[in-house]
């Protein structure tokens, strides 16, 4: 995690087993590689943006289709996002300003939309 939220990722989770995973996972990742998986993670976003920009619901589903991606991107690239992480993520998504504008940056209420959309998908 080469970034400047990893003291604070460190304080918030480090004692987590997805933690420890993701630093497993990533110990090895070139800067291509760590590109790569966050341009992944923004193109699913700005998907979520194109759907509510379609008109399409968080029920969707396409809607519903993003979410599974997004989960299974973040195991394949991060840690395992099981349910719970992927529920606590979504929250994060809406109540974490940064977050928030940088997942709106592909449309105003992106954020929210993802979020409900995940919602939606656990329940």
């Amino acid at each position: 995690m080469n970034n400047k939220y990893e003291n604070e990722a460190r304080e918030r989770w480090g004692n987590t087993a997805a933690y420890h995973e993701h630093n497993e996972k990533t110990k090895n990742y070139t800067k291509e590689k760590w590109a790569e998986a966050t341009e992944g993670l923004m193109e699913i976003f700005a998907e979520f943006a194109d759907c509510k920009a379609n008109g399409a619901d968080a029920t969707s589903s396409k809607a519903q289709a993003l979410v599974a991606k997004l989960q299974t991107h973040i195991t394949a690239n991060y840690y395992t996002c099981t349910n719970d992480i992927l529920e606590g993520l979504g929250a994060m998504y809406v109540s974490d300003e940064r977050f928030k504008k940088n997942i709106d940056k592909y449309g105003e209420g992106t954020a929210e939309f993802a979020a409900k959309a995940i919602e939606v998908f656990l329940s």
